[in-house]
């Protein structure tokens, strides 16, 4: 286990520094220039040059980067253009919206996937199974924005169950993370019940329901457990997307989380931001896999981790 972690951990550090380099030659090369953003429009030539010089983007490329990895090391994430403050004080100040939709989101997500998911591999090759199948393809097909505003415009303006946007009650966490819960509840459904259609035909299944157990018990004691290991696959790939931010369903909610964190900075050309919320995705990621792959041997003891 040890060996196996050490393996992670050195590959997760060469991934991340790919990851930094990548985005930094990727903002290096846009046409917007962050120095005329903070300047202004009406800004003078020399000005602008000034800024430019003080933040050091007047410097090649790999002197720019080799200055963000050197502070990087040391813990430095850089300091914001547009909010003049440090990066990692912004970043982690919106870590507690992201964590808290990111649970309630995924929760939602296994509580309706995983019971479609079922009813529809009971039901295999039934209508019922179609038409829960063809649901769960029009929800993963959906575009975040039309769902968005069709759970706002009919939860919040005609019914006025819930407010329009804020945080910091629970109310105001419901439509959010319903949203992007319906929205991500189809893929699970559909890999469950694809999963536990090949479980339900092994030996020891036919063996469960010969000494009588019921459809019930079979169904969630003896196919669901060993056909749940591409969910938690998949859980582990959802906790670094939800940690990226869900950017649409963020601002239309009005939610302060990392998500309209980076459609922001984005808008300001605030690159330290930028690279900030891309390598806390990037760790996310990184973990939300490893934590995948450590809980998969719990699941299924015949997983060995090397």
């Amino acid at each position: 286990m040890i060996r196996y972690l050490l393996g992670r951990l050195s590959q997760a550090a060469l991934l991340l520094l790919g990851v930094t380099l990548i985005t930094f030659a990727l903002l290096y090369i846009l046409p917007a220039d962050p120095a005329r953003q903070i300047a202004g429009r009406s800004a003078t030539a020399e000005t602008v040059a000034s800024i430019r010089t003080q933040l050091g983007l007047d410097l090649p490329f790999y002197e720019q980067y080799g200055r963000y990895v050197t502070h990087l090391i040391q813990g430095d994430l850089g300091r914001s253009y547009a909010q003049k403050t440090e990066v990692g004080e912004v970043v982690a100040s919106r870590l507690p919206a992201t964590l808290l939709l990111m649970v309630a989101a995924i929760g939602c997500e296994l509580v309706i996937g995983l019971i479609i998911g079922i009813f529809a591999a009971a039901r295999q090759g039934r209508r019922s199974d179609d038409v829960v199948m063809m649901l769960s393809f029009v929800g993963v097909s959906t575009p975040q924005f039309v769902a968005s505003l069709a759970m706002l415009y009919t939860f919040s303006v005609v019914l006025d169950w819930f407010p329009v946007g804020g945080y910091g009650e629970i109310k105001h966490l419901v439509l959010p993370a319903m949203t992007l819960g319906l929205l991500g509840a189809g893929w699970y459904a559909r890999m469950l019940r694809s999963s536990m259609i090949d479980v339900l035909t092994q030996d020891y299944i036919r063996t469960a329901r010969a000494k009588g157990a019921s459809q019930l018990r079979v169904l969630l004691r003896h196919a669901l457990r060993n056909a749940a290991l591409p969910v938690v696959a998949m859980i582990g790939l959802d906790i670094g997307l939800f940690m990226s931010g869900a950017v649409v369903v963020e601002s239309v909610f009005g939610w302060p989380g990392i998500g309209q964190l980076a459609w922001q900075a984005i808008q300001q050309v605030d690159i330290p931001i930028i690279m900030g919320v891309t390598l806390v995705a990037a760790v996310a990621i990184i973990l939300g896999n490893l934590l995948a792959d450590l809980v998969a041997p719990l699941i299924d003891p015949r997983i060995q981790l090397r």
